[in-house]
């Protein structure tokens, strides 16, 4: 399914690109009408997943923190490289600084809002995930105003201001879908015993919401300025940001022990398997629509477009491990 989603928006763009000048007259109504619909896609499918979350499933692990130290950490830490760069160096930075600021995206852009499903379909812990991605959009939202404004310093975008920016990105995409679904399993018992009734309806919807994310995704790739080996070492630092999360945060999940001692060898191995995926998906799954905001709203403009490109090379990854699951 997310092959097909990812080749299918892929030719969806290049088609319309080779398309006569009148075709092209509906690209800004077009562009609108995914800038709506696209929103609604992730909205329904949270509301979705969160309908089969308790509220009391909700709680905190120890390898959530160990995960918010890699992000924040390396995120700090590269921040910190950026401005020794633009403050020391006295060649040309501007390549420097766009391939430091594509891999701090990388690092701090939060959980993807479809990880909690992709999660799911592949047999880890949904609370777990939908927790650590509540964190890390709190993280993001402090972090950002604090060491982004280092390097691009903004007239008028101070802390506060900054931390409200972000917060109110996530807030209807995160937090609403969350209260809707609690209120409806409360409120409407009927309609959510309906609604649990389809599993993978949540799935499917996120099948369409790739789709158009990977047609914004070659949308950018097409039209992008960058010279190409620039571009090539952005998406070389896309992949290999890519490839360090999951694996980072897999082997944070497997080497974590639950406190009880009465744990059956079973039961601590079924345990460690549900703990790998979801803290690798946790880790390497990127809301990377929320990284190309960030990138054109705090960064260098050009940067936006890594999260474009680590688009594709964690979609492949959960392609992968899908294929892998149901075999």
């Amino acid at each position: 399914m997310l092959p097909i989603a990812m080749v299918t928006g892929a030719s969806i763009y290049l088609l319309y690109h080779i398309m006569p000048e009148p075709v092209h007259r509906a690209g800004p109504f077009l562009s609108e009408a995914i800038a709506v619909v696209q929103p609604l896609l992730i909205f329904s499918m949270l509301f979705l997943t969160f309908c089969r979350i308790e509220p009391k499933d909700l709680k905190l692990h120890r390898w959530h923190w160990w995960l918010l130290l890699i992000q924040g950490g390396l995120f700090t830490i590269l921040g910190l490289i950026a401005v020794w760069i633009i403050g020391f160096s006295q060649a040309d930075h501007y390549g420097k600084v766009v391939l430091i600021e594509s891999a701090m995206l990388c690092l701090i852009c939060p959980t993807a809002t479809a990880a909690a499903v992709v999660t799911r379909k592949l047999g880890g812990d949904v609370a777990g995930i939908t927790t650590y991605t509540v964190l890390i959009n709190l993280l993001t939202a402090l972090l950002v105003p604090l060491i982004v404004p280092l390097i691009h310093p903004v007239q008028g975008m101070d802390f506060a201001t900054g931390f409200c920016v972000i917060v109110a990105k996530i807030f209807p995409l995160l937090i609403l879908p969350c209260l809707a679904a609690w209120l409806v399993r409360y409120l409407l018992p009927k309609l959510h015993k309906r609604l649990l009734t389809y599993p993978d309806l949540a799935f499917y919807l996120w099948a369409v919401a790739l789709t158009l994310a990977i047609t914004v995704t070659t949308k950018s790739i097409v039209h992008s300025s960058l010279s190409v080996s620039l571009l090539l070492s952005m998406g070389l630092i896309s992949l290999l940001c890519c490839a360090f999360q999951f694996a980072a945060g897999r082997f944070v999940g497997s080497s974590y022990r639950p406190r009880r001692k009465d744990v059956s060898p079973e039961a601590e191995e079924r345990g460690k398997a549900v703990r790998t995926v979801t803290a690798g998906q946790s880790l390497g799954q990127k809301n990377t629509v929320f990284a190309i905001w960030m990138g054109y709203t705090f960064m260098t403009p050009e940067t936006a477009i890594i999260g474009g490109l680590y688009s594709i090379w964690h979609n492949i990854y959960n392609s992968w491990q899908l294929y892998r699951a149901g075999k």
